[in-house]
């Protein structure tokens, strides 16, 4: 099992003899000075490719949108063109699907690379090149921040300290041959190519045939140095076989395999195989967690002593300090809250349920059906061979007397430890804010909801009059109605609430979020290719199509912020209820049975500012 390190961890090790590791930088190393990453080009490659395939122009597709972003997934889900997303083969065979010739993945790379321009974390390995303290670099990028910023360096100290940096790709292979066989360092090594190189390595086919020589000199060099692999996936066979070869050598990887990445869960299968086969050999291999290429680089630079030329040179591109010293307030601060906040404060929960012990094990679900089949009102979750409940205890005892089941009396609730007591909570109290109100549930596994529940044919005028008043004030606040069918499609329409539970600052918290509830017949449903599909519809799912979106959109599109505030105002309002925020689920008599209730404040959080500012104190205390 490999060790996982802190950058400043992987430093202290770095500091004591840089010169005993070489480097292999991948494109996220590039990420902080403005070059598109590979995650990022794979996206566009993406959106080009859908836009070709689908008709759509360019222009009307938002490649940042998360809603595209789903819908473009969705599509290549469906329509196998390339690889699943995230196969180690997505990025080259997008890149070949959208720009087909050499030539064109050439220019493409071109263009790209102008965008950037040396990071902190380059400078500060150019200064390490320039006096000799890294012997050699590979790189499967293309751009020429590294040299820009190793000349840049160099040009700050004189000459006799001044190391002089020698760059190869692959169609000058032997360049790099000669200065690892003459022990000729520093060596900037290449080996995908160059961007001005006439070949580069970019599709599956051209990664497959890399270049031998390159990968030779890899090998070779892995078996005098150490090596830090930074910004780089893993995700080029031919890579991680060449890394894999050095593996075998004599002496290899005399100071160890340090795989550095922002965290440690998220490396890929073909890493993890190598550093596991590196420590099988008894090769001293570490992953190393650092959230960015700058901010290892900052932790280098303090722990090595450079010329005062150089150093200065760093600092002067450093990040500020992002903790700086403010005045404290001397006067009170601004009275009125600034932002009102869509979160209600739980005064109380439940904090116990009945328990029941049966003589067999069952599920969540075949409990609830249980409930359902024998029409009593209650709410159940399992623990194996225990229900716990809220209801009335005969109607428990009868519903689960063929388990043999039997009360055990009440167990502690406690929804942050444990799964079943929050989901039997969540039940629990949409139920209780529903009860006595024109309201439904909607209890989902991606989230539960509540929603106002339409006219019925049936209702009664006293209902009806009862219905309108209860909604009176959400009705003003929307200034729409709030319920009916979707212009165009007639589908029926619901606005409702998205509900969580959230704890801060010692207590718990109703978080809810309004949104437009549509519901698609399931024989009408389809996906984005025109299939028929038989899951049921959600207003807020991106996975399946929606023909009412526009219409969506359109409806919250003109609801500034005076408007969310009455309506988040009037949905506190309802949601507390009239029984001075006290809401219970079932509604049971306290000598029948174990109810659910629940205490909430109409008053939803605030925020304010925190200090004395002419921008707030513009309209007068």
């Amino acid at each position: 099992m490999s060790q996982t390190l802190t950058g400043l961890q992987f430093v202290n090790a770095f500091a004591l003899k840089p010169e005993r590791f070489a480097w292999f930088l991948g494109a996220g190393a590039s990420a902080s000075a403005g070059i598109p990453t590979g995650y990022s080009m794979i996206l566009d490659f993406k959106k080009r490719l859908f836009c070709q395939l689908t008709g759509l122009k360019t222009q009307e597709v938002d490649g940042n949108d998360s809603l595209w972003i789903d819908r473009i997934n969705l599509f290549f889900k469906t329509h196998p063109v390339l690889p699943p997303s995230g196969d180690p083969t997505e990025y080259a065979a997008a890149f070949e699907a959208v720009y087909p010739t050499q030539e064109e993945r050439r220019l493409y790379i071109e263009n790209a690379v102008k965008q950037g321009s040396p990071s902190f974390a380059h400078k500060v390995i150019g200064s390490l090149l320039t006096t000799g303290r890294i012997p050699c670099i590979f790189t499967t990028n293309f751009d020429h921040l590294i040299e820009t910023a190793t000349t840049v360096a160099s040009q700050l100290i004189d000459t006799t300290q001044r190391a002089v940096l020698t760059d190869a790709a692959t169609d000058n292979a032997g360049r790099a041959e000669r200065c690892v066989k003459e022990s000729n360092w520093p060596l900037l090594a290449k080996i995908h190519g160059d961007f001005r190189s006439v070949e580069l390595k970019n599709t599956s086919d051209e990664l497959r045939e890399q270049d031998a020589r390159m990968r030779s000199i890899l090998t070779t060099v892995c078996s005098r140095f150490g090596l830090v692999i930074l910004g780089y996936s893993g995700r080029d066979a031919s890579v991680m076989q060449a890394l894999t070869d050095a593996l075998s050598q004599a002496n290899a990887f005399p100071g160890g395999i340090y795989w550095v990445t922002p965290t440690a869960s998220t490396i890929l299968p073909a890493v993890k195989e190598f550093i596991n086969k590196a420590l099988e050999l008894k090769i001293s291999a570490h992953i190393v967690e650092s959230s960015t290429f700058d901010e290892l680089a900052g932790d280098i630079a303090n722990a090595i002593d450079l010329p005062v030329a150089l150093r200065q040179h760093i600092q002067t591109s450093r990040a500020g300090s992002i903790l700086q010293n403010v005045p404290l307030p001397i006067r009170e601060q601004r009275k009125f809250p600034v932002l009102r906040c869509s979160a209600i404060p739980i005064l109380t929960m439940p904090t116990h349920a009945r328990l029941i012990s049966i003589n067999t094990k069952i599920t969540s679900a075949h409990a609830r059906k249980l409930i359902r089949e024998a029409k009593i009102k209650a709410i159940v979750a399992s623990r194996g061979s225990e229900v716990v409940a809220f209801g009335d205890d005969k109607e428990l005892s009868r519903v689960f007397a063929s388990m043999g089941g039997c009360l055990k009396g009440t167990i502690e609730l406690n929804p942050e430890k444990d799964t079943w007591a929050s989901g039997l909570l969540y039940e629990a109290f949409l139920r209780a804010l529903c009860r006595k109100k024109p309201l439904k549930p909607r209890l989902r596994s991606r989230g539960h909801s509540l929603i106002i529940s339409m006219d019925r044919i049936d209702d009664t005028p006293e209902h009806t009059a009862w219905r309108k008043q209860q909604l009176s004030g959400l009705r003003q606040a929307y200034s729409t109605e709030l319920t009916g069918l979707v212009p165009g499609c007639n589908y029926p329409f619901s606005e409702g609430v998205q509900l969580r539970f959230d704890r801060m600052s010692s207590g718990w918290w109703c978080i809810f979020e309004p949104f437009t509830n549509v519901e698609l017949p399931y024989s009408e449903l389809k996906n984005n290719l025109g299939n028929l599909i038989s899951t049921p519809f959600s207003g807020n799912s991106s996975k399946t199509a929606n023909p009412s979106l526009d219409w969506q959109r359109e409806r919250w599109a003109r609801r500034y912020n005076q408007i969310w505030s009455r309506i988040i105002a009037e949905w506190a309002s309802i949601l507390a209820g009239k029984e001075d925020g006290y809401v219970q689920a079932l509604g049971l008599k306290q000598e029948n049975g174990l109810d659910a209730e629940f205490q909430l404040s109409p008053i939803t959080a605030w925020s304010r500012p925190s200090h004395e500012h002419d921008y707030f104190l513009r309209g007068g205390r």
